[in-house]
Protein backbone atom coordinates (compact mmCIF):
# COMPACT_ATOMS: atom_id res chain seq x y z
CA UNK A 1 0.00 0.00 0.00
CA UNK A 2 1.51 3.75 -0.73
CA UNK A 3 0.74 6.34 1.95
CA UNK A 4 0.33 9.48 1.12
CA UNK A 5 2.61 11.49 3.89
CA UNK A 6 2.96 14.81 3.91
CA UNK A 7 6.35 13.99 2.23
CA UNK A 8 5.57 12.22 -0.64
CA UNK A 9 2.93 15.29 -1.19
CA UNK A 10 6.22 16.94 -1.06
CA UNK A 11 7.95 15.31 -3.24
CA UNK A 12 5.43 14.99 -5.54
CA UNK A 13 4.34 18.74 -6.12
CA UNK A 14 8.63 19.51 -6.69
CA UNK A 15 8.50 17.19 -9.33
CA UNK A 16 5.48 18.55 -11.38
CA UNK A 17 7.07 21.91 -10.45
CA UNK A 18 10.73 20.83 -12.23
CA UNK A 19 8.82 19.45 -15.35
CA UNK A 20 6.42 22.05 -15.82
CA UNK A 21 9.75 24.58 -15.99
CA UNK A 22 11.91 22.30 -18.13
CA UNK A 23 9.59 19.81 -19.80
CA UNK A 24 8.08 21.47 -22.30
CA UNK A 25 7.51 18.97 -24.59
CA UNK A 26 8.63 15.50 -25.72
CA UNK A 27 12.03 16.54 -27.41
CA UNK A 28 13.14 18.29 -23.27
CA UNK A 29 11.92 14.90 -21.78
CA UNK A 30 14.48 12.73 -24.08
CA UNK A 31 17.34 15.84 -23.01
CA UNK A 32 16.64 15.53 -19.79
CA UNK A 33 16.23 11.51 -19.69
CA UNK A 34 19.71 11.58 -21.50
CA UNK A 35 21.00 13.65 -18.68
CA UNK A 36 19.77 11.83 -16.06
CA UNK A 37 20.63 8.12 -17.37
CA UNK A 38 24.16 6.19 -18.13
CA UNK A 39 24.65 6.14 -21.51
CA UNK A 40 24.68 2.27 -21.75
CA UNK A 41 21.14 2.93 -20.39
CA UNK A 42 19.77 5.78 -22.67
CA UNK A 43 21.13 4.03 -25.54
CA UNK A 44 19.40 0.68 -24.93
CA UNK A 45 16.10 2.96 -24.84
CA UNK A 46 16.92 5.33 -27.54
CA UNK A 47 18.95 3.30 -30.13
CA UNK A 48 17.43 1.44 -32.81
CA UNK A 49 18.85 -1.04 -35.39
CA UNK A 50 21.92 -0.77 -37.99
CA UNK A 51 22.10 2.40 -39.47
CA UNK A 52 18.67 3.84 -37.38
CA UNK A 53 16.81 4.92 -40.54
CA UNK A 54 13.97 3.33 -40.10
CA UNK A 55 13.99 4.97 -36.80
CA UNK A 56 14.58 8.36 -38.39
CA UNK A 57 11.65 7.75 -41.27
CA UNK A 58 9.03 7.16 -37.89
CA UNK A 59 9.66 10.88 -37.19
CA UNK A 60 10.49 12.53 -40.45
CA UNK A 61 6.97 10.79 -41.89
CA UNK A 62 5.33 12.50 -39.49
CA UNK A 63 6.90 16.55 -39.35
CA UNK A 64 6.39 16.00 -43.13
CA UNK A 65 2.67 15.02 -43.07
CA UNK A 66 0.35 18.68 -43.32
CA UNK A 67 -2.76 19.42 -41.76
CA UNK A 68 -5.08 21.21 -42.86
CA UNK A 69 -7.46 23.52 -40.87
CA UNK A 70 -10.66 24.28 -40.43
CA UNK A 71 -10.61 27.14 -37.78
CA UNK A 72 -14.06 28.26 -38.49
CA UNK A 73 -16.09 25.20 -37.33
CA UNK A 74 -14.67 24.90 -34.00
CA UNK A 75 -16.64 25.43 -30.35
CA UNK A 76 -15.42 26.27 -27.06
CA UNK A 77 -14.51 22.64 -25.75
CA UNK A 78 -13.05 19.77 -27.84
CA UNK A 79 -13.83 15.89 -26.39
CA UNK A 80 -10.68 13.84 -27.34
CA UNK A 81 -11.83 10.60 -25.88
CA UNK A 82 -12.26 7.53 -28.21
CA UNK A 83 -13.81 4.04 -27.69
CA UNK A 84 -11.72 0.68 -28.20
CA UNK A 85 -13.45 -2.83 -27.42
CA UNK A 86 -16.04 -1.46 -25.78
CA UNK A 87 -13.97 0.73 -23.47
CA UNK A 88 -14.28 4.45 -23.57
CA UNK A 89 -10.45 5.83 -23.28
CA UNK A 90 -10.17 9.36 -22.55
CA UNK A 91 -7.01 9.56 -25.39
CA UNK A 92 -5.94 8.22 -28.01
CA UNK A 93 -2.68 7.75 -26.49
CA UNK A 94 -2.07 4.50 -25.51
CA UNK A 95 1.62 2.79 -23.58
CA UNK A 96 2.86 0.59 -25.74
CA UNK A 97 5.31 -2.88 -24.05
CA UNK A 98 8.46 -2.03 -24.21
CA UNK A 99 10.92 -4.08 -22.46
CA UNK A 100 13.83 -4.23 -19.40
CA UNK A 101 12.02 -0.70 -18.29
CA UNK A 102 13.41 -1.49 -14.35
CA UNK A 103 16.55 -0.46 -15.75
CA UNK A 104 16.02 3.46 -15.81
CA UNK A 105 13.19 3.27 -12.75
CA UNK A 106 12.90 0.50 -9.78
CA UNK A 107 9.65 -0.76 -10.82
CA UNK A 108 8.85 1.35 -13.46
CA UNK A 109 6.53 -1.01 -15.38
CA UNK A 110 4.49 -0.27 -12.11
CA UNK A 111 5.03 3.76 -12.45
CA UNK A 112 4.21 4.03 -15.91
CA UNK A 113 0.99 1.89 -15.39
CA UNK A 114 -0.10 3.83 -12.17
CA UNK A 115 0.23 7.07 -14.66
CA UNK A 116 -1.50 5.62 -17.60
CA UNK A 117 -4.57 4.26 -16.04
CA UNK A 118 -5.24 7.66 -13.87
CA UNK A 119 -5.09 9.30 -17.54
CA UNK A 120 -8.00 7.15 -18.73
CA UNK A 121 -5.85 4.89 -21.10
CA UNK A 122 -4.50 1.59 -21.43
CA UNK A 123 -1.25 0.28 -20.07
CA UNK A 124 0.36 -2.54 -22.24
CA UNK A 125 3.10 -4.82 -20.47
CA UNK A 126 5.95 -6.50 -21.89
CA UNK A 127 6.63 -9.80 -21.98
CA UNK A 128 10.29 -8.72 -20.52
CA UNK A 129 8.65 -6.70 -17.75
CA UNK A 130 10.72 -6.61 -13.84
CA UNK A 131 6.91 -6.74 -12.54
CA UNK A 132 5.48 -9.67 -12.92
CA UNK A 133 1.61 -9.99 -15.13
CA UNK A 134 -0.02 -11.17 -11.24
CA UNK A 135 2.22 -8.23 -9.12
CA UNK A 136 0.56 -5.33 -11.76
CA UNK A 137 -2.94 -6.75 -12.10
CA UNK A 138 -3.12 -7.03 -7.70
CA UNK A 139 -1.44 -3.24 -7.77
CA UNK A 140 -3.20 -1.55 -10.41
CA UNK A 141 -6.59 -1.36 -11.37
CA UNK A 142 -7.75 -0.56 -14.62
CA UNK A 143 -7.39 -1.45 -18.71
CA UNK A 144 -4.52 -3.76 -18.71
CA UNK A 145 -3.31 -5.90 -22.23
CA UNK A 146 -0.67 -8.16 -22.35
CA UNK A 147 1.87 -8.89 -25.21
CA UNK A 148 3.24 -12.37 -26.15
CA UNK A 149 5.55 -13.55 -28.52
CA UNK A 150 5.73 -17.31 -30.85
CA UNK A 151 8.00 -18.87 -28.57
CA UNK A 152 9.89 -22.34 -29.65
CA UNK A 153 8.51 -24.02 -26.49
CA UNK A 154 4.24 -22.63 -26.93
CA UNK A 155 3.56 -23.81 -23.74
CA UNK A 156 5.43 -20.87 -22.43
CA UNK A 157 3.38 -18.84 -24.66
CA UNK A 158 -0.24 -20.27 -23.52
CA UNK A 159 1.25 -19.96 -19.95
CA UNK A 160 1.77 -16.30 -20.11
CA UNK A 161 -0.98 -15.49 -21.85
CA UNK A 162 -3.32 -17.69 -19.50
CA UNK A 163 -1.80 -15.78 -16.85
CA UNK A 164 -3.23 -12.34 -18.65
CA UNK A 165 -6.77 -13.89 -18.88
CA UNK A 166 -6.49 -15.22 -14.61
CA UNK A 167 -4.89 -12.15 -14.08
CA UNK A 168 -7.93 -9.64 -15.66
CA UNK A 169 -5.84 -8.48 -18.82
CA UNK A 170 -8.54 -7.30 -21.57
CA UNK A 171 -6.90 -7.78 -24.46
CA UNK A 172 -3.73 -9.64 -25.60
CA UNK A 173 -0.95 -7.94 -28.10
CA UNK A 174 0.80 -10.91 -30.27
CA UNK A 175 3.82 -9.06 -31.46
CA UNK A 176 4.93 -10.41 -34.34
CA UNK A 177 7.97 -8.44 -35.96
CA UNK A 178 10.73 -9.46 -33.14
CA UNK A 179 11.40 -13.62 -34.40
CA UNK A 180 14.63 -12.88 -34.95
CA UNK A 181 16.41 -9.80 -33.07
CA UNK A 182 17.49 -7.16 -34.48
CA UNK A 183 21.56 -5.91 -34.82
CA UNK A 184 21.22 -3.19 -32.89
CA UNK A 185 24.64 -1.44 -32.93
CA UNK A 186 25.17 1.33 -30.00
CA UNK A 187 23.83 -1.33 -27.81
CA UNK A 188 27.41 -3.39 -29.23
CA UNK A 189 29.62 -0.18 -29.26
CA UNK A 190 28.50 0.83 -25.21
CA UNK A 191 28.67 -3.40 -24.19
CA UNK A 192 25.47 -3.55 -23.59
CA UNK A 193 24.75 -6.28 -21.41
CA UNK A 194 21.64 -7.95 -19.11
CA UNK A 195 22.54 -7.64 -16.38
CA UNK A 196 24.62 -4.13 -17.56
CA UNK A 197 28.51 -5.68 -18.08
CA UNK A 198 30.61 -3.35 -15.23
CA UNK A 199 33.30 -2.76 -17.59
CA UNK A 200 35.71 0.65 -16.83
CA UNK A 201 33.92 2.93 -19.14
CA UNK A 202 30.60 1.48 -18.25
CA UNK A 203 31.26 2.20 -14.46
CA UNK A 204 32.79 5.29 -14.72
CA UNK A 205 29.68 6.73 -16.35
CA UNK A 206 27.05 5.10 -13.67
CA UNK A 207 29.48 6.87 -11.37
CA UNK A 208 28.46 10.29 -13.33
CA UNK A 209 24.88 9.27 -12.54
CA UNK A 210 25.09 8.89 -8.59
CA UNK A 211 20.86 10.05 -8.73
CA UNK A 212 20.46 6.56 -11.12
CA UNK A 213 22.93 4.38 -9.61
CA UNK A 214 21.27 5.34 -6.07
CA UNK A 215 18.09 4.86 -6.79
CA UNK A 216 19.07 1.42 -8.46
CA UNK A 217 20.38 0.16 -5.72
CA UNK A 218 17.87 0.86 -2.90
CA UNK A 219 15.31 -0.65 -5.70
CA UNK A 220 14.21 -4.18 -5.45
CA UNK A 221 16.14 -6.84 -6.87
CA UNK A 222 16.53 -7.06 -10.81
CA UNK A 223 14.69 -9.72 -12.98
CA UNK A 224 13.00 -10.63 -15.97
CA UNK A 225 9.86 -11.15 -13.64
CA UNK A 226 7.32 -13.13 -15.55
CA UNK A 227 10.20 -15.93 -16.62
CA UNK A 228 11.64 -16.12 -12.92
CA UNK A 229 8.23 -18.18 -11.89
CA UNK A 230 9.18 -20.76 -14.62
CA UNK A 231 12.04 -21.54 -12.82
CA UNK A 232 14.43 -19.68 -12.98
CA UNK A 233 15.48 -16.55 -10.96
CA UNK A 234 19.44 -15.54 -11.72
CA UNK A 235 19.37 -12.47 -14.14
CA UNK A 236 21.96 -13.98 -15.89
CA UNK A 237 20.57 -17.42 -17.01
CA UNK A 238 17.37 -15.84 -17.56
CA UNK A 239 18.77 -13.34 -20.04
CA UNK A 240 21.08 -16.10 -22.18
CA UNK A 241 17.81 -17.88 -22.33
CA UNK A 242 15.59 -15.29 -23.73
CA UNK A 243 18.09 -15.54 -27.34
CA UNK A 244 16.86 -18.78 -27.86
CA UNK A 245 13.17 -18.40 -26.59
CA UNK A 246 12.13 -16.67 -30.06
CA UNK A 247 10.65 -19.03 -33.05
CA UNK A 248 11.89 -17.45 -36.57
CA UNK A 249 9.61 -20.48 -38.10
CA UNK A 250 6.65 -18.70 -36.25
CA UNK A 251 3.39 -18.65 -39.37
CA UNK A 252 -0.28 -17.94 -39.42
CA UNK A 253 -1.01 -21.32 -38.00
CA UNK A 254 0.01 -19.76 -34.50
CA UNK A 255 -2.26 -16.64 -34.70
CA UNK A 256 -5.04 -19.21 -35.25
CA UNK A 257 -3.88 -21.15 -32.21
CA UNK A 258 -3.82 -17.97 -29.95
CA UNK A 259 -7.37 -16.80 -31.15
CA UNK A 260 -8.54 -20.52 -30.39
CA UNK A 261 -7.06 -19.96 -26.68
CA UNK A 262 -7.62 -16.54 -25.83
CA UNK A 263 -11.12 -15.27 -25.55
CA UNK A 264 -10.70 -11.73 -25.44
CA UNK A 265 -9.48 -9.20 -28.18
CA UNK A 266 -6.59 -10.03 -29.88
CA UNK A 267 -4.32 -7.66 -31.42
CA UNK A 268 -1.72 -8.01 -34.44
CA UNK A 269 1.49 -5.78 -33.32
CA UNK A 270 3.75 -5.52 -36.60
CA UNK A 271 1.66 -5.58 -39.31
CA UNK A 272 3.01 -3.10 -42.21
CA UNK A 273 1.97 -5.05 -45.50
CA UNK A 274 -1.81 -4.51 -46.19
CA UNK A 275 -2.16 -8.29 -47.08
CA UNK A 276 -1.18 -8.90 -43.36
CA UNK A 277 -3.90 -7.03 -42.26
CA UNK A 278 -6.64 -9.07 -44.61
CA UNK A 279 -5.04 -12.06 -43.19
CA UNK A 280 -5.12 -11.09 -39.65
CA UNK A 281 -9.06 -9.46 -40.20
CA UNK A 282 -10.07 -13.34 -41.77
CA UNK A 283 -8.56 -15.43 -38.75
CA UNK A 284 -10.46 -13.12 -36.16
CA UNK A 285 -8.41 -11.32 -34.60
CA UNK A 286 -10.05 -8.13 -33.14
CA UNK A 287 -7.13 -5.03 -33.70
CA UNK A 288 -3.94 -4.81 -35.74
CA UNK A 289 -1.03 -2.33 -35.07
CA UNK A 290 0.92 -1.43 -37.70
CA UNK A 291 4.45 -0.52 -36.50
CA UNK A 292 8.06 -1.20 -37.45
CA UNK A 293 8.90 -1.88 -34.02
CA UNK A 294 10.40 1.73 -33.00
CA UNK A 295 13.01 1.08 -35.62
CA UNK A 296 14.61 -1.42 -33.52
CA UNK A 297 14.26 -4.63 -36.22
CA UNK A 298 14.42 -4.16 -40.10
CA UNK A 299 16.33 -0.99 -40.75
CA UNK A 300 14.63 -1.11 -44.25
CA UNK A 301 10.57 -1.05 -43.22
CA UNK A 302 9.12 1.48 -44.03
CA UNK A 303 7.33 4.45 -41.46
CA UNK A 304 4.73 2.92 -39.60
CA UNK A 305 2.60 6.31 -40.74
CA UNK A 306 3.88 5.76 -44.47
CA UNK A 307 2.29 2.04 -43.93
CA UNK A 308 -0.80 3.03 -42.15
CA UNK A 309 -3.03 4.30 -45.00
CA UNK A 310 -2.59 0.69 -47.42
CA UNK A 311 -3.05 -1.34 -43.74
CA UNK A 312 -6.53 1.09 -42.48
CA UNK A 313 -7.70 0.32 -46.36
CA UNK A 314 -6.83 -3.76 -46.42
CA UNK A 315 -8.74 -3.79 -42.81
CA UNK A 316 -11.98 -2.38 -44.40
CA UNK A 317 -13.34 -1.13 -41.47
CA UNK A 318 -13.73 -4.60 -40.07
CA UNK A 319 -11.18 -4.30 -36.83
CA UNK A 320 -9.25 -1.67 -35.22
CA UNK A 321 -6.13 -0.43 -36.33
CA UNK A 322 -3.61 0.99 -34.06
CA UNK A 323 -0.21 2.99 -35.21
CA UNK A 324 3.01 2.74 -33.10
CA UNK A 325 5.98 4.37 -33.95
CA UNK A 326 7.02 8.04 -33.76
CA UNK A 327 5.00 9.69 -31.75
CA UNK A 328 6.58 12.93 -30.67
CA UNK A 329 3.69 15.67 -30.39
CA UNK A 330 -0.04 15.81 -30.59
CA UNK A 331 -0.52 16.78 -33.82
CA UNK A 332 1.36 13.52 -34.73
CA UNK A 333 -1.97 11.73 -33.21
CA UNK A 334 -4.13 13.24 -35.01
CA UNK A 335 -2.27 13.33 -38.26
CA UNK A 336 -2.74 9.01 -37.52
CA UNK A 337 -6.30 9.61 -36.75
CA UNK A 338 -6.90 11.50 -39.84
CA UNK A 339 -4.81 8.77 -41.97
CA UNK A 340 -7.05 5.97 -40.43
CA UNK A 341 -5.65 4.91 -37.23
CA UNK A 342 -7.99 4.87 -34.35
CA UNK A 343 -5.37 5.42 -31.38
CA UNK A 344 -1.08 5.72 -30.98
CA UNK A 345 1.19 3.68 -28.77
CA UNK A 346 3.67 5.06 -27.30
CA UNK A 347 7.09 3.83 -26.38
CA UNK A 348 10.16 5.52 -25.52
CA UNK A 349 8.53 8.62 -24.61
CA UNK A 350 6.81 7.46 -21.80
CA UNK A 351 10.10 5.76 -20.50
CA UNK A 352 11.73 9.38 -20.99
CA UNK A 353 9.20 10.26 -18.60
CA UNK A 354 9.57 7.76 -16.43
CA UNK A 355 13.33 7.76 -16.57
CA UNK A 356 13.11 11.59 -15.38
CA UNK A 357 10.48 11.44 -12.86
CA UNK A 358 9.42 7.96 -12.09
CA UNK A 359 5.09 8.29 -12.30
CA UNK A 360 4.85 11.98 -12.08
CA UNK A 361 7.32 11.69 -15.33
CA UNK A 362 4.96 9.67 -17.31
CA UNK A 363 1.76 11.64 -16.01
CA UNK A 364 3.57 14.92 -17.21
CA UNK A 365 4.19 13.18 -20.66
CA UNK A 366 0.41 12.70 -21.13
CA UNK A 367 -0.39 15.75 -19.88
CA UNK A 368 1.84 17.23 -22.78
CA UNK A 369 0.18 15.19 -25.65
CA UNK A 370 -3.39 15.82 -24.45
CA UNK A 371 -3.13 19.63 -24.32
CA UNK A 372 -0.81 19.41 -27.68
CA UNK A 373 -3.84 17.47 -28.93
CA UNK A 374 -6.37 19.91 -27.66
CA UNK A 375 -4.45 22.46 -29.22
CA UNK A 376 -4.20 21.64 -32.40
CA UNK A 377 -8.10 20.27 -32.07
CA UNK A 378 -9.04 23.97 -31.45
CA UNK A 379 -6.42 25.69 -34.25
CA UNK A 380 -8.51 22.95 -36.84
CA UNK A 381 -11.67 23.21 -35.96
CA UNK A 382 -12.31 19.87 -34.96
CA UNK A 383 -14.78 19.50 -31.86
CA UNK A 384 -14.18 15.63 -32.00
CA UNK A 385 -11.76 12.53 -33.30
CA UNK A 386 -14.40 11.38 -34.97
CA UNK A 387 -14.71 14.90 -37.14
CA UNK A 388 -10.54 14.00 -38.03
CA UNK A 389 -10.53 11.82 -41.83
CA UNK A 390 -8.20 11.96 -45.01
CA UNK A 391 -9.22 15.21 -45.66
CA UNK A 392 -8.01 16.73 -43.19
CA UNK A 393 -4.19 15.99 -44.46
CA UNK A 394 -2.88 17.37 -47.23
CA UNK A 395 -0.94 14.58 -48.64
CA UNK A 396 0.04 11.07 -47.20
CA UNK A 397 4.01 10.63 -46.52
CA UNK A 398 5.56 9.29 -49.66
CA UNK A 399 8.49 6.92 -48.50
CA UNK A 400 10.25 9.66 -46.59
CA UNK A 401 14.11 8.73 -46.17
CA UNK A 402 15.54 11.99 -44.65
CA UNK A 403 15.91 12.90 -40.97
CA UNK A 404 13.77 15.65 -39.60
CA UNK A 405 15.42 19.00 -39.06
CA UNK A 406 15.27 21.25 -35.67
CA UNK A 407 13.85 20.08 -32.29
CA UNK A 408 12.72 16.48 -33.68
CA UNK A 409 16.64 15.79 -34.90
CA UNK A 410 18.09 13.34 -32.96
CA UNK A 411 21.41 13.49 -31.35
CA UNK A 412 23.08 10.06 -30.24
Amino acid sequence: MRWNTGFDLHARLMRRTFLSRHAHSLADMRRLARRRLPRVVFDFVDGAAEDELAMQRNEAAFAQTRLLPRPLQGTQTRDQSIELFGERLASPVLVGPTGLAGLLYPRAELATARAALAAGTVYTMSHASTVSIEDLAREVTGNLWMQVFVYRDRDLTQALAERAHASGYRALVLTIDNQVPGWRERDMRNGFTVPLTLGLANILEMGLHARWLLRMARGPRFTLANYSREGDSDIMSLAAKMSSLLDPAASWKDVEWLRRLWDRPLLLKGVLHPEDARRAVALGVDGIIVSNHGGRQLDAAPASVEALPAVVDAAAGKVPVLLDGGVRRGSDVLKALALGARACLIGRPHLWGVSVAGEAGVAWVFQLLRSEIDRVMAMCGWDRLSDVDRSAVLAPPQHTTQAPVGARTRVA
